[in-house]
């Protein structure tokens, strides 16, 4: 388990033990949705509801501590913010894994069909995993 008490507050974040415990949850279990979170959370504070992991989690995005990744078809989940990296969807078991990718070529190529600006750059792949396929 870490200690993201100095991180949280580089992020201009109060280490509160609720968003302590988010980290660690994020830290531990990966890429969440704000249900298992909430579902984490219970077990550890019996009275959180439901508006707090919701306003803690917007405020952990807008400081750049957590991050989004929007999924097709799927409800959003969160991760600490990391190295820029994109991920790989399982259809079948919905898990979701980081992979490293040069991006470069693709957003070279969208420049060149386009005049669009691209200032943020996030790609999901869906397949099925290795697990699924057996």
């Amino acid at each position: 388990m870490n200690d993201y008490t100095n991180i949280l507050r580089e992020h201009n974040l109060k280490a509160t033990p609720q968003r302590l415990a988010i980290a660690n949850a994020l830290c531990t279990n990966g890429h969440m949705s704000i249900e298992t979170l909430y579902g984490i959370m219970l077990k550890k504070f019996s009275s959180i509801s439901l508006a707090t992991i919701y306003k803690n989690i917007n405020l952990m995005l807008e400081n750049t501590f957590i991050q989004e990744v929007k999924l097709p078809n799927a409800k959003s989940v969160y991760e600490l913010t990391k190295t820029p990296h994109s991920h790989l969807l399982c259809e079948a078991c919905g898990n979701v894994e980081d992979i490293l990718l040069n991006l470069n070529s693709i957003i070279e190529d969208a420049l060149k069909a386009s005049e669009f600006q691209i200032e943020k750059t996030d790609l999901v792949l869906s397949g099925v995993c290795k697990k699924c396929r057996k």
